[in-house]
């Protein structure tokens, strides 16, 4: 019985653990519902200033901002474990950018309509009567944003993907020389 200790060996190295796979989660949870975060709590602000409504409370306007980058943070990590969009990561990268930022801007919108669905549900309402109180130009004008967010989320993503994650670290922090 032979143990190769060189580090050159062929073999590949053993994969993962539960708890570097878990770690390796959840620091892609974190960073995409931080990037969310800081987003939406960008465009509540916009819109108050922009409609001066000063009167709400900007605590609860703001917490459920933090919330639903929480929420559509995890249904990015859902689709991504689904394989969604993991056939066009053979195309060009701008392409596979535009694309995967539709698909899950798409799969964002089906769970906001399965939330309305299940809010109907809960409150005793005819769970048919979603699509009848949906406020269409509220619901367009937030997946143009969800879209226009995903687009550079997606682009960092891909980036991270084809270059891994030394050389893009070493792209975006440590000084080039001259």
């Amino acid at each position: 019985m032979t143990t190769d200790l060189n580090p050159a060996s062929p073999n590949p190295p053993a994969a993962p653990g539960f708890k570097q796979r878990a770690a390796r989660e959840l620091k892609n949870y974190a960073a995409v519902s931080a990037y969310l975060a800081i987003l939406f709590c960008a465009v509540t602000t916009y819109t108050a200033l922009l409609l001066r409504r000063y009167d709400e409370s900007d605590t609860l306007t703001y917490t459920f901002a933090l919330l639903n980058a929480l929420v559509i943070g995890k249904v990015i990590l859902l689709g991504e474990m689904l394989h969604l969009g993991r056939r066009v990561e053979s195309r060009p990268l701008y392409q596979s950018v535009l694309l995967k930022s539709l698909l899950f801007a798409l799969l964002v919108f089906l769970f906001h309509l399965l939330e309305e669905f299940i809010k109907r549900l809960v409150h005793g309402k005819p769970a048919g009567t979603v699509l009848e109180e949906l406020e269409l130009e509220r619901l367009i004008a937030r997946s143009i944003i969800i879209f226009c967010a995903f687009v550079p989320l997606f682009a960092f993503r891909e980036l991270h993907r084809v270059l891994g994650e030394e050389k893009l670290h070493s792209i975006f922090f440590l000084a080039r020389n001259p």
